[in-house]
């Protein structure tokens, strides 16, 4: 069974002709995915190593935590990701023979595109921290708090709101809005399946939330930004959103470590 399929039926290109573009089906994006997850943690796990090397004895269990959980390792491991998922999104799109910006939906948004996502954004997030407040819960989550406390004590605050608001929405939006979405919405899934299934993926990535409240309000927020691809057919639309939802949330994770 193939993994890729071309946009349009074509007749079959005569010897020395360009390739024609493909598209990856769902087990060649599934598959590539994979991969992509695989260069992003490996980037991260590079970079805290390295750190936790440099540090020197003693090599425990609790000179890992205090390494990986220090702002400034935090802050370059999560932009160390995206040069790795750059590279392997590089080699999926030219080996699908289509140029990366296409195949990625990398085109402007319209300017009222991008006014609906992000009222939407900010009803969506006002909406659950309304119902956090109701239900007694804590509105920016515990470990973001203390990562920010570790970065302003190491004086990197201002490259964990790079990490946070600019590297990370780049490299999540790129490998699911832009890689999964794309792949999946073309294969049996549909747009509709692409937007849950990556949501759902997505969502995954959050893991260090832990918690059910959390996860949901994630998903939700998924679900949004995969609408808004669907509906712009850009993923610099998503990532627009993300960066502002991601910007909002370090700030107000400051203001609450500087109040507790």
């Amino acid at each position: 069974m193939s993994l890729l399929e071309s946009p349009a039926a074509t007749s079959a290109p005569h010897p020395g002709t360009q390739r024609q573009p493909r598209i990856w089906k769902f087990w060649g994006t599934s598959l590539w995915g994979l991969l992509l997850f695989a260069a992003m943690f490996a980037g991260q796990f590079l970079l805290v190593a390295a750190f936790f090397i440099a540090k020197g004895p003693p090599f425990d269990l609790a000179s890992i935590k205090a390494v990986a959980s220090a702002g400034t390792v935090i802050s370059l491991s999560v932009m160390m990701g995206l040069p790795a998922v750059l590279l392997v999104l590089w080699l999926a799109t030219r080996m699908a023979h289509m140029p990366f910006a296409d195949y990625l939906a990398l085109r402007r948004s319209s300017w009222p595109d991008l006014l609906i996502g992000v009222v939407a954004l900010i009803v969506l997030v006002a909406g659950w921290d309304l119902l956090s407040r109701m239900l007694g819960r804590e509105i920016s989550p515990g470990f973001m708090v203390e990562v920010l406390k570790s970065a302003q004590a190491d004086g990197s605050l201002w490259l964990l709101v790079l990490a946070f608001a600019i590297a990370a929405p780049i490299t999540e939006e790129l490998m699911v809005r832009g890689f999964l979405y794309r792949g999946w919405s073309e294969s049996a899934l549909g747009p509709a399946g692409a937007i849950v299934l990556s949501s759902l993926v997505w969502t995954a990535m959050h893991a260090q939330y832990y918690d059910w409240f959390l996860f949901s309000e994630v998903l939700s927020i998924g679900l949004l930004l995969g609408y808004m691809r669907y509906r712009g057919n850009s993923t610099w639309l998503t990532i627009i959103m993300h960066g502002i939802n991601n910007f909002a949330a370090t700030l107000q994770s400051i203001w609450l470590a500087g109040h507790s």
